[in-house]
């Protein structure tokens, strides 16, 4: 019988470690992007992604992040917000030094980091709809068929990142204020594709590859660098929804991108953690110390470690880093406890539950309880 530990990574790249806990992926927890102005962003982003879910507030100094903020502690802002339709969130982090470093130029497709933020949509029409009629948010062409067969397009924020809406059935709560759900994932640049592949396979489970081609795409040129040509590559999991929180994430999916004629950059070159920008993906996961074990296996050992003690304003647990190949950064977080309802000092504590089994609905559905209509100063 092969040990129950053997067949957590899911499909046929498996971890060959042995351990009483699980090492399970629940999914796409959010994507991180800098911002010179959270709560002028942040607002914004509720009227265009519904985020209205405030989980974390939080005001402090990030004291372990030292090898990518020039070795200094950095004081910073992030808000940690979700959609209850489902889907991933988005993590807005402003730093709070004065010593903010946009990019020099805008990133190209293909450049080494994370390019675009994918977002879920139930009715692709009315979002397209909403974001034509939405201040800020500029249309990036029509609605087209991505070449993995689903309707797609892309909008820029009023801070120049470019998230793609893609049309997508998955549901929690059918709530119909918001065209889009949450997050769906993100397109990432890569220099060895192969590579990649293997990486986010072992390392994530992302093991099903849904879509692999070489050419120009149609539906990538009105992008910045669109117009190249690249290998394309969508992978998914096999693994099932697994995790407290699996539910309200859904399936994800990463875009990987290569550049075929033209030598790429990477996104984040000269600057700092926090600055402008999608900083990093991040997943909710199970059992850190068999997700350490899987990363130093493939050669990526933790580059930063928050430690089990880590809190962020009313939530709590242990986050760390990765690097892809190509020094992309993977946050990995094991939630302990988050809010419930704050007034009443109502938390979930997830720390000791089953790492298989998913929260009940009705708990999940209590996080209404944490729906803003905006943050201030």
């Amino acid at each position: 019988m092969v040990p129950l530990a053997l067949l957590q990574a899911g499909g046929p790249y498996i971890c060959n470690i042995i351990m009483e806990k699980p090492t399970i992926i629940c999914g796409v927890q959010q994507v991180g992007v800098g911002i010179k102005d959270v709560v002028e962003a942040y607002n914004w982003y509720i009227k265009a992604f519904g985020v209205d879910i405030l989980v974390a507030d939080a005001l402090g100094v990030a004291e372990r992040m030292l090898p990518y903020t020039g070795g200094k502690p950095r004081p910073r802002r992030a808000v940690l917000a979700a959609n209850l339709k489902g889907g991933g969130g988005l993590e807005v982090w402003q730093p709070m030094d004065n010593n903010i470093t946009p990019p020099k130029e805008a990133a190209a497709l293909g450049d080494y980091g994370i390019a675009v933020c994918k977002v879920k949509a139930l009715e692709i029409e009315r979002a397209y709809s909403h974001f034509g009629q939405l201040e800020g948010a500029s249309l990036l062409g029509g609605i087209s068929e991505a070449p993995y067969g689903k309707r797609h397009f892309y909008i820029t924020d009023p801070y120049g990142n470019i998230f793609e809406i893609v049309e997508d059935d998955y549901t929690l709560f059918n709530l119909k204020e918001y065209p889009t759900g949450g997050v769906h994932g993100a397109v990432i640049g890569v220099s060895d594709m192969d590579k990649s592949i293997d990486f986010y396979a072992r390392l994530l489970g992302y093991d099903k590859v849904l879509f692999d081609s070489t050419g120009e795409f149609e539906d990538l040129k009105g992008l910045p660098g669109g117009n190249g040509v690249f290998r394309r590559v969508l992978i998914t999991t096999t693994a099932p929804l697994q995790g407290p929180f699996a539910e309200l994430y859904g399936y994800g999916v990463i875009e990987l991108l290569q550049a075929y004629d033209r030598t790429p950059k990477k996104v984040f070159e000269g600057r700092w953690w926090g600055d402008p920008g999608f900083i990093q993906i991040c997943f909710d996961i199970r059992n850190m110390e068999g997700m350490r074990a899987r990363a130093k296996a493939l050669g990526h050992d933790f580059v930063c470690d928050g430690g089990t003690d880590f809190k962020m304003a009313e939530a709590d647990g242990h986050f760390t880093y990765v690097e892809d190949p190509d020094g992309t950064l993977i946050e990995l977080v094991e939630t302990y406890r988050v809010p419930v309802y704050k007034k009443l000092g109502i938390y979930l504590n997830v720390k000791n539950k089953d790492a298989r089994k998913t929260l009940p609905r009705l708990i999940m559905r209590a996080m209404k309880f944490l729906r803003v209509k905006n943050i201030h100063a």
